[in-house]
Order: structure tokens, then C-alpha cells, then sequence
């Protein structure tokens, strides 16, 4: 039986010309299809490479800062402010996260610790705090009896920042400056002397000072100390 070649016309003919241009456009539409995919695909594989890259650079970058951080909580030195090793402290009452008003004339006959700190946005400020009240068997181990916490922040910004941090000790409130000035502690940080800097007092049972750092001043501001390179500066400014 002969084939049949009635559905397939003939070459040259007007109909023989319209089905090769209908399957020439298909070829050129699968031709753009597969280029566009191949596009995509190397889309997506450049964006990969770069975030790849960008992930690379920036936890390297942070590492490079963070080991700088580290290094520079462990070997930083400090100043020591007025008023000095010797000297009575100045009295004060401020408001407590605890609750009332502290008063350092009621921890007489106590050994006590101030620290002056920025406050507010300084989140290393806090994790200092955080640190030593995770670290106060060594604090106490050196006959640190309290530590009390100073920063010019307002009492109520105050009370919600040692909640969310769970911070045990009390940290006392200085909007207007009066004790810090007096302290000269304000001489210290990085926004001038309307706050603290990072500043730490050990004030003995009598109300003399035993020990001063001002670890906060320029050019190399300081808002962080490891806990074992302060209680080693303590030690060794309490003995000389």
C-alpha cells in the first residue's frame, strides 16, 4: 500500500512555506527559552558567589574587630581621676533599680565598688555589669563586699534595662550629673562630660578610696574591661 502524503504539502507551495516558517519561529522561541534559563541560571549563581563573598568579608571583618575588642578589654590601661586613692568619698543618695534610695554613707563599715558608665546605648557598659555579677565569688574573694552601679540614664529607662539584662545589683540613677561631677567620672567617655566614662572606685569601710580606675579616657576609649584584667588591676592598685 502506497504511503499516504496527503497531509504533507508539497515543497515550494504557499502552505509548505507557512509550516516552515511556523517551525522556524518554535526553533527561535526554544532557542530564547533555553537562553533565558542559561541567563537565569547564571543569575543565581552570581548572586550566590557575591553573597558568599559578602558573608565571607563581613564574618571576617567581625572576627578582625571582635579579636581587636578583646585584645583591647584585655590590655587597656586606665587613668586615675580625682578625687584619688585616699581621699573620702563624697556622700550621695540616688534613686535605685532596686527600688527606693541608695546611700553610700549606709554602706559604711562596707568595702564597696562604684562603677561610673555611660548608660543607655552602651551595651558593653551593661555586659560589664552582667560579667562581674556572673563573676562575684572572685569579686568578693578580694573583700568586695557590695557594688554599686552609677549612670546618668533616668531611673525609670534605668529599672527596664537591668530587668531585661536580669542584672542582681543595684544600679543607681544620675540624670543631672551632680554625683558623677563630683566624681570627676563625666572627664572620661567618648560623648563629652554630659556622661560617664567607664570608671571604677573601691571605697574601703572608712569611706576612703582604696583603689581608682579611669579606665574611659581618649583617645582610646574604653567601654569594656574583662573581669579577671580588672580584679588583677585592683589587686595590684590596692598593694602598691
Amino acid at each position: 500500500m502506497a504511503a499516504d502524503t496527503s497531509s504533507t504539502p508539497k515543497p515550494g507551495t504557499k502552505t509548505a512555506n507557512k509550516a516552515a516558517r511556523r517551525e522556524k519561529a518554535k526553533q527561535l522561541r526554544e532557542a530564547e527559552k533555553q537562553r533565558e534559563q542559561r541567563e537565569q541560571r547564571n543569575r543565581r549563581l552570581r548572586r550566590t558567589a557575591l553573597v558568599t563573598a559578602v558573608v565571607v568579608a563581613v564574618t571576617g571583618g567581625l572576627y578582625l574587630v571582635f579579636n581587636q575588642s578583646e585584645q583591647a578589654a584585655q590590655n587597656v590601661s586606665y587613668d586615675v581621676g580625682k578625687p584619688g586613692i585616699g581621699k573620702t568619698t563624697p556622700d550621695f543618695t540616688l534613686a535605685s533599680s532596686a527600688g527606693g534610695k541608695e546611700n553610700l554613707a549606709d554602706h559604711r563599715g562596707e568595702t564597696v565598688l562604684l562603677y561610673f558608665h555611660e548608660g543607655g546605648g552602651c551595651q558593653p557598659c551593661w555586659d560589664q555589669i552582667v560579667d562581674l555579677d556572673k563573676a562575684w565569688k572572685k569579686v568578693e574573694g578580694l573583700g568586695v563586699d557590695t557594688m554599686l552601679s552609677i549612670t546618668t540614664d533616668p531611673a525609670d529607662l534605668t529599672k527596664r534595662k537591668v530587668a531585661d539584662e536580669g542584672i542582681k545589683s543595684p544600679v543607681l540613677s544620675d540624670p543631672d550629673l551632680k554625683v558623677s561631677k563630683e566624681y570627676t567620672t563625666n572627664q572620661y567617655g567618648m560623648m563629652g562630660t554630659t556622661r560617664n566614662g567607664h570608671s571604677f572606685i573601691l571605697v574601703g569601710p572608712d569611706g576612703k578610696i582604696q583603689w581608682r580606675a579611669d579606665y574611659g579616657g581618649a583617645p582610646d576609649y574604653t567601654m569594656y574591661v574583662k573581669v579577671d584584667k580588672l580584679l588583677d588591676d585592683l589587686k595590684a592598685g590596692r598593694a602598691a
